[in-house]
């Protein structure tokens, strides 16, 4: 098996953790490239088989944009706190390494998505991004200071939807369905299924609801009042700033992201140690 060791290493404990486990990762496969900041350029490479991702998820997001369009199947190590992704620690990844790289695991395919931003006139001091920008999580359009009321139009597959009012909006896939589009009042996706979530960010009426719908449609949103005061923010990326003349398309991208999986860790399992979604209410027991 061929290896790309991948993670950030200013996160706390990611060098020391890749230190220990470099030696035992090469006593069982090829370890083509450690790269803990991000620089390397995975295409000059040969490919591996799988990234092994250290650090959390907002390591494996930063992996996948590394990767670009030449996704390989990540195995994720937790050395942050959720990991709803990374859910093996570095015990549990000695323990079960020896099955990963006889191939006995299984693969579970996500969809990702790109974000193009377009403009109909030049805005002072906004640089726009070179081409579609490809992520895994969310996209999400948010008031900026000073913080007034956010008014954006959706269109999908050109016809027009609806218009929000509110902080903002959030279209998260499946596997972001569960970090900003759920503290948004957002629904759990089953991982692999392929739709986006459209969720409102503090809606102005009570009548806007999350949506689910496919993602093999395109969603377009235009800025409305306060465009000019709110920023674009991709997969955690810093912010991009709008303005009324800025059009972003969110489309399905061309390639997939592929997850290992071992025996035991399913997405449900991950809910329950991760959210504890499902378990009964803890009763206080009387004296």
């Amino acid at each position: 098996m061929r290896l790309f060791v991948l993670g950030n290493s200013q996160r706390s404990g990611v060098q020391e953790e890749a230190d220990r486990l470099l030696p035992f990762l090469r006593q069982h496969c090829d370890v083509l490239v450690c790269d803990l900041c991000q620089q390397c350029d995975l295409d000059a490479l040969p490919p591996a088989d799988v990234a092994l991702v250290l650090g959390g998820d907002g390591a494996i997001l930063r992996a996948a944009r590394q990767m670009g369009y030449r996704q390989i199947p990540v195995l994720g190590v937790n050395l942050g706190r959720l990991g709803f992704l990374a859910d093996l620690s570095p015990d549990e990844l000695r323990r079960c390494f020896a099955q990963v790289v006889r191939g006995e695991y299984r693969l579970t395919h996500h969809v990702m998505f790109e974000c193009l931003v377009e403009t109909t006139a030049p805005v002072a001091n906004i640089t726009l991004p070179d081409g579609p920008l490809l992520g895994l999580n969310e996209v999400v359009f948010h008031t900026a200071p000073p913080f007034r009321m956010l008014e954006l139009e959706l269109a999908v597959d050109g016809d027009s939807v609806v218009r929000f009012s509110g902080d903002g909006l959030i279209i998260s896939t499946p596997v972001g369905s569960t970090a900003h589009s759920l503290s948004a009042g957002g629904p759990i996706l089953g991982q692999e299924l392929p739709a986006f979530v459209i969720t409102p960010i503090c809606p102005h009426t009570l009548t806007y609801r999350p949506v689910v719908d496919s993602a093999d449609k395109i969603y377009t949103i235009t800025m409305g009042r306060g465009g000019d005061q709110a920023v674009l923010i991709v997969d955690g990326r810093e912010p991009i700033p709008m303005s009324l003349s800025h059009r972003v398309t969110i489309r399905r991208a061309p390639v997939s992201f592929a997850l290992v999986k071992v025996a035991g860790r399913s997405n449900y399992q991950v809910l329950r140690d991760k959210l504890r979604w499902g378990e009964g209410p803890s009763y206080r027991r009387e004296p």
